[in-house]
């Protein structure tokens, strides 16, 4: 187990060692209050795009559902005739940027999650660490209403219209302490200033939404049928893997053994290698870099299949978001 994981594991179960990490906590909040500060009194400045920007994000490290959140809100504006383009860090990629993320762009160079997106929704794309660069590209080919930042929330240099926080009820706040004492990337006081989304099988707020799986496809071309009832190697490299086994179990899969790898895992062909020929699930953001390796290995044995989930939200979602962007001259038509 690596470092990240063991410290992952600690977080989850608020272990005490934990905090011997304190002053580095205290160390990245204040490094954190102290930009922020800079921002506030105008040292630094914050770029502010032509059209409104909307950032959907989390407090916490790892997985919260937030890029099955965003997907769905893409294909929704689609739905009602909003133009929306999308920017990311490209987490995982290596460039050169800003980058454009066509149909057929590879995770090494742009990263997991965008491939995702974009194969998801085919909207207009850009990823980059500077986020004003990403924008002018995005904005230089494209005429749109309204550009969603995948993550960014702590990018204080780019100005926002409207801010919804992914917060996974699953996982919670941990211990509530800032990294890397706890996995909060903010004081959980953030969640008073920002739309907050819980992600949660049993809401206690109005604006909520849970991952519903659909039925699982095989990553390369095969003429099987899926059996619930085999036995699985689970490869997964997301920031919360708990709940892809939680989803497989719903699925009444439960004969699985875990293989996990870190979030934005660079997979190697030897990740994949076993001792006999059972089948492998996985979820789609690995998926999207597990295709590369098949193309390169057609001779691959091992069966791989993909389980697919899609966001459904509350209404009280849908209305606030019409409104929110109603005030920004953004309507939804239809």
């Amino acid at each position: 187990m690596s470092l990240a994981q063991r410290i992952q594991e600690a977080w989850q179960t608020q272990a005490k060692w934990l905090v011997v990490l304190r002053p580095l906590a205290w160390l990245y909040r204040g490094g954190f209050l102290l930009n922020q500060k800079m921002y506030q009194l105008g040292i630094k400045r914050a770029y502010r795009a032509p059209v409104p920007v909307m950032v959907i994000g989390n407090i916490t490290v790892g997985g919260s559902g937030k890029t099955p959140l965003l997907i769905h809100l893409v294909n929704h504006l689609q739905a009602h005739q909003v133009r929306v383009g999308v920017i990311s860090r490209g987490y995982g990629g290596q460039g050169p940027f800003p980058a454009l993320v066509e149909q057929d762009a590879m995770p090494k160079q742009v990263g997991d999650e965008p491939c995702l997106i974009v194969q998801a929704t085919q909207a207009p794309m850009v990823v980059g660490p500077n986020r004003q660069k990403s924008i002018e590209l995005l904005l230089s080919r494209y005429d749109l209403d309204l550009i969603i930042s995948d993550d960014g929330l702590q990018h204080l240099a780019l100005a926002r219209d409207l801010e919804w926080i992914v917060l996974d009820q699953n996982r919670g706040l941990g211990n509530e302490k800032i990294l890397p004492e706890g996995y909060l990337r903010e004081p959980k006081s953030r969640l008073e200033h920002a739309t907050v989304i819980e992600h949660s099988q049993q809401p206690t707020r109005d604006m909520h939404m849970h991952l519903q799986a659909t039925a699982p496809y095989l990553l390369h071309g095969r003429d099987e049928l899926f059996d619930p009832k085999e036995n699985f190697y689970a490869v997964v490299g997301i920031g919360f893997p708990q709940r892809f086994y939680q989803t497989l179990e719903k699925m009444g899969i439960v004969h699985f053994q875990c293989h996990e790898f870190p979030d934005h895992h660079e997979y190697e062909w030897d990740d994949l290698q076993f001792d006999d020929q059972q089948p492998i699930i996985t979820t789609e953001k690995d998926a999207v870099k597990l295709l590369p390796l098949l193309q390169q290995q057609p001779d691959f044995n091992n069966s791989i299949w993909v389980v697919p989930v899609e966001a459904t939200l509350s209404e009280t979602c849908y209305s606030t978001l019409a409104a929110q962007l109603k005030l920004l001259g953004v309507h939804l038509k239809g």
